[in-house]
């Protein structure tokens, strides 16, 4: 039964808050998984009751936005607050940029969409990654040379242990590949929106293979960016709605100088980036050469036929299985190359 909550002070606020509640619909791998006590945030006022809520009856707070970059428990044993927060503003504008904030249960790509309708660019190689906005920048998200920390300005958070709203600056955000403060830090922010700088005039980054063909296009503009990349990722990524998948389920492994050159001489076609003083291994290149692409295991759990990075789960099957799976190709790459692969997604046990 819905359990409902009154606001302490001011006018009245219902928060409905359900229990022994189906996330299946909410994250992108299909897993099988019941919250015991789940909520759908709306409004940022809502959240002290729900924190109320959850100590009063000792459950830990997790917090759910796209459900895209996750494997999830057969049975999540907190309250999990659904981020839907929404809206869009401009804040602040020059002759060269804007600063736009955006509520953390937008939709990602209908905002890399939306920006560029706008004439404003920064996000177009930022296309069709899923999730949403408030999920950016825990993950840290990036594609073809750009990551959202290129970007951002600042991220609206609340925080859960002091009970307050934090505005933490870029540097504060603890930004790595793939990472961030909110990722080290689980569970102790709730992001509620961001802030990111985007330009009026269009500046192309185009380093990545897939994208350099675009240089010869004289009169290029960021929605030819944005296209290339949508059509780029939709041949090599399932459709989630169709096949279940967490996109790129493992990190790109970095390596120092000495590694690379014994990889290279035992692989002459091994796929790499510079990385700084380092180099960046394509962790897809990786699972291919091992033999595991279009393979499968327990479940149907398996490496996607056209890209080996992509963990597929079309049977829907038990986060046992998808762990299993993950295991078993870390295993055979340690063996292989001697490298160790790095899950992306966030596990909750």
């Amino acid at each position: 039964m819905p359990a409902r909550i009154n606001q302490q002070r001011g006018s009245v606020l219902v928060v409905d808050i359900k229990q022994n509640v189906s996330l299946q619909p909410f994250n992108s791998l299909a897993i099988p998984s019941v919250a015991t006590h789940f909520v759908e945030l709306t409004q940022e006022r809502e959240l002290p009751e729900i924190i109320a809520y959850s100590q009063a009856r000792q459950l830990g707070l997790r917090v759910l936005g796209g459900g895209s970059n996750l494997v999830l428990a057969d049975r999540v044993e907190a309250c999990v607050v659904r981020n839907t927060l929404l809206g869009r503003t401009l804040v602040e504008e020059d002759l060269d940029t804007v600063t736009i904030e955006v509520a953390a249960g937008e939709t990602w790509h209908d905002l890399v969409a939306w920006s560029i309708a706008q004439g404003w660019s920064g996000l177009e190689n930022l296309a069709l990654i899923p999730g949403t906005v408030g999920a950016a920048p825990v993950q840290n998200i990036g594609a073809y040379g750009v990551e959202i920390a290129d970007r951002l300005v600042s991220v609206r958070a609340f925080d859960l242990q002091r009970e307050e709203v934090s505005n933490l600056s870029n540097v504060e955000c603890l930004f790595e590949y793939r990472n961030s403060l909110f990722k080290s830090d689980e569970n102790r922010y709730l992001i509620c929106s961001i802030r990111l700088k985007l330009r009026k005039s269009f500046s192309p980054m185009l380093h990545y293979g897939p994208l350099q063909a675009l240089k010869t296009n004289i009169d290029l503009r960021a929605q030819d960016v944005f296209d290339r990349v949508v059509v780029i990722r939709q041949a090599k990524l399932p459709d989630p709605d169709r096949i279940p998948n967490a996109g790129s389920f493992f990190k790109n492994p970095m390596v120092t100088g000495a590694v690379f050159q014994r990889l290279q001489l035992q692989f002459p076609d091994l796929v790499f980036f510079r990385a700084g003083s380092g180099y960046k291994i394509a962790a897809g290149w990786l699972i291919d050469k091992a033999g595991l692409r279009g393979q499968s295991g327990a479940g149907g759990v398996g490496c996607y036929s056209k890209q080996a990075l992509v963990l597929i789960n079309p049977q829907r099957s038990s986060s046992r299985d998808v762990v299993a799976w993950s295991d078993r190709v870390r295993h055979r790459v340690e063996q292989l190359f001697d490298l160790t692969l790095e899950v992306e997604p966030r596990i909750w046990t």
